[in-house]
């Protein structure tokens, strides 16, 4: 049981980890040498679209996917220590499959409505693979806490 939680556990860091990086990261479109982030973006045009209504909802998408991927990681530590024996972590669980959602609106949003010019040279970056990635992993880590049950 202790192996079972500790890869829990190191699952549910890497997938932090993860969001994170593909939320700060200044990765999610490459236009030639150009990157573009989340925070700032270029239109075909020369002018910035930091205040595009997409790239907002992208934005706190991610920040929500990390804060609430930190608020399960914490609730799972409180309830590893103060759950009764037999017991389900799905108030953990229900918070780390929120965050998955969230990222996975957010990338969703980001493929569709991509900041880029169509081109040859326009290519997504290693932060928006990274975002596709902490989809499934978080979800799989909120499957995960859902079946678990806290054994001595």
């Amino acid at each position: 049981m202790l192996a079972i939680l500790l890869a829990t556990l190191v699952l549910h860091l890497t997938d932090l980890i993860i969001l994170f990086v593909s939320t700060c990261a200044n990765a999610w479109r490459k236009h030639g040498d150009a990157s573009y982030d989340l925070w700032y973006c270029k239109q075909s045009n020369g002018h910035t679209c930091s205040d595009a209504d997409w790239l907002q909802a992208v934005q706190a998408l991610m920040v929500l996917a990390t804060i609430f991927s930190l608020i399960s990681f914490i609730i799972f530590l409180c309830q590893l220590f103060t759950l009764v024996k037999g017991g389900r972590f799905f108030f953990t669980a229900v918070f780390q499959v929120l965050a998955s959602l969230f990222v996975m609106s957010g990338a969703i949003i980001y493929t569709v409505m991509n900041p880029g010019e169509k081109g040859k040279s326009d290519t997504y970056g290693y932060a928006f693979v990274l975002a596709w990635l902490a989809f499934p992993l978080t979800l799989i880590s909120g499957f995960i806490y859902i079946v678990l049950r806290k054994k001595e």
